[in-house]
């Protein structure tokens, strides 16, 4: 019987690999997991890219409400000089003349006030609360017997907040 070569299933495998061309089955699965790796690295890669940009994303919003909240500070703290001079003043309305003056005087520093509200520049409710040093800035130490220690007693220069951070702390007088 003379040897043939099987159509289906070749004698000798590699001959057959290296007439075909392609490359055995233990080869074929290694590229395969290789390749599998590399997809997996890649989409690895991939979704710490997108969670950094989302992140990214998060942190710049974040900054961006942050100025708009507080774009008005400087502005605010100078207006602020103009709101105590406005009050040491109406302090001597009483001794003007012309009383309708002093009404209108009064009634401007009014509109002051409410447009300063309306931008969410509020005053901090200092007389006969207890010391914070985050709220407030000592600048003396007093006897008072009807204050307990460490209560506000005095109001010198009255601070405000923007937004609910502090722009300017008030200067206070504080029992010892």
């Amino acid at each position: 019987m003379a040897k043939t070569e099987s159509k289906v299933f070749p004698q000798n495998w590699n001959d057959w690999f290296e007439k075909s061309g392609e490359p055995p089955f233990e080869l074929l699965s290694e590229e395969q997991e290789a390749k599998k790796k590399e997809e997996e690295d890649l989409n690895t890669k991939y979704l710490r890219l997108a969670a950094d940009f989302q992140n990214y994303r998060r942190r710049v919003e974040s900054e961006k409400n942050e100025i708009y909240a507080f774009a008005n500070e400087k502005f605010a703290l100078d207006l602020l000089d103009v709101v105590d001079n406005f009050e040491r003043a109406l302090l001597h309305a009483q001794e003007c003349q012309d009383r309708q003056f002093a009404e209108g005087m009064e009634l401007i520093f009014k509109q002051l006030l409410d447009m300063l509200a309306k931008n969410n520049v509020r005053e901090i409710d200092s007389l006969g609360e207890p010391f914070d040093p985050n709220m407030h800035h000592a600048v003396m130490m007093e006897e008072a017997d009807e204050a307990e220690s460490g209560k506000v007693t005095k109001v010198l220069k009255k601070g405000y907040t923007l937004n609910e951070r502090v722009i300017r702390p008030a200067m206070v007088a504080v029992a010892q």
